[in-house]
């Protein structure tokens, strides 16, 4: 795979990318994740789902999405002539479930597709990610169910990342992107109630770096073969490069979307300054720096 920039836009902030294109610039990315979808329509929490912290913020989504097959149909047919690549996002409850929302996104056009192991904000669900082995086998139905690039998006919670990248990547997965959300609580000093209706969330933000940034770096020095998409409180073109240093090849934006939907042009402005001031050419030159 190649991308033209190392900007990915993270899955759950740009919608199915169409709708974040018609409001952004997408000419600053190389590629676009799509919000994930499962095989039957999922409702989601009940609100309150969204809520600021001191720093960043905390989603209690739950992963609502129609289901995969009115997902294509709805979605499918706008996700040309974006400007940019537009990888899918899958999740399931079953390594079936996922190979099966991996077949439905190749047909809808998608150029990768993206394996949510790792969402913390799902009431009773699985996360794969903190069992190597349950996550290589989900990883491998969804390697035989289609013929895209597939990446295993896993989570800073996991107990032994590594051990899950491996597996992963042993699995056939094409790359890795570290990481998910990490899971997070607030409470409501006025109501006294947890901010989220599920009590618990995924919280993001710039104080989520230094954890993702300790995962993409961990798992770069144990398995230097396998691509790493680094993901995780991304606000400027310097963390951008800290994260290529640390062994990222690419890198993704996501709660910064949510409040700038159109800042990667600037991320990547400031990236090029840093790359400059460094007397690099190519993002390449930067990642693992930090060896």
């Amino acid at each position: 795979m190649e991308l033209r920039t190392p900007l990915v836009a993270a899955s759950g902030t740009v919608g199915a990318v169409w709708e974040w294109a018609e409001v952004a610039s997408t000419s600053a990315y190389g590629a676009a994740v799509a919000k994930s979808v499962a095989p039957e329509p999922w409702a989601g929490r009940p609100p309150p789902r969204l809520a600021p912290t001191r720093v960043g913020m905390l989603n209690g989504i739950g992963i609502q999405n129609p289901g995969i097959g009115t997902w294509v149909a709805e979605n499918g047919p706008r996700l040309g002539g974006l400007g940019v690549e537009v990888w899918g996002s899958a999740v399931g409850e079953s390594a079936e479930g996922f190979a099966l929302v991996a077949k439905g996104l190749e047909y809808a056009g998608v150029a990768a597709i993206e394996v949510n192991l790792s969402c913390p904000n799902l009431d009773d669900g699985v996360i794969f990610s903190f069992d190597p082995e349950a996550a290589g086998e989900v990883i491998d139905a969804v390697r035989r169910s289609t013929t895209l690039p597939v990446g295993a998006k896993l989570s800073p919670d996991s107990p032994d990342i590594v051990a899950s990248a491996a597996a992963c990547a042993e699995a056939g997965a094409d790359f890795a992107v570290l990481t998910n959300t990490a899971s997070g609580f607030g409470v409501s000093l006025e109501t006294r109630r947890p901010l989220l209706s599920g009590g618990t969330g995924g919280y993001s933000g710039p104080g989520l770096k230094p954890i993702s940034l300790r995962c993409v770096y961990q798992v770069h020095r144990a398995l230097p073969g396998l691509p790493i998409v680094g993901c995780g409180g991304v606000m400027t073109g310097q963390d951008v490069a800290e994260y290529l240093m640390a062994g990222a090849s690419a890198v993704e934006l996501g709660t910064l979307l949510l409040a700038a939907p159109s800042a990667g042009g600037r991320v990547l402005a400031e990236l090029v300054e840093v790359m400059d001031r460094l007397g690099c050419h190519r993002p390449a030159e930067l990642t693992m720096a930090a060896d």
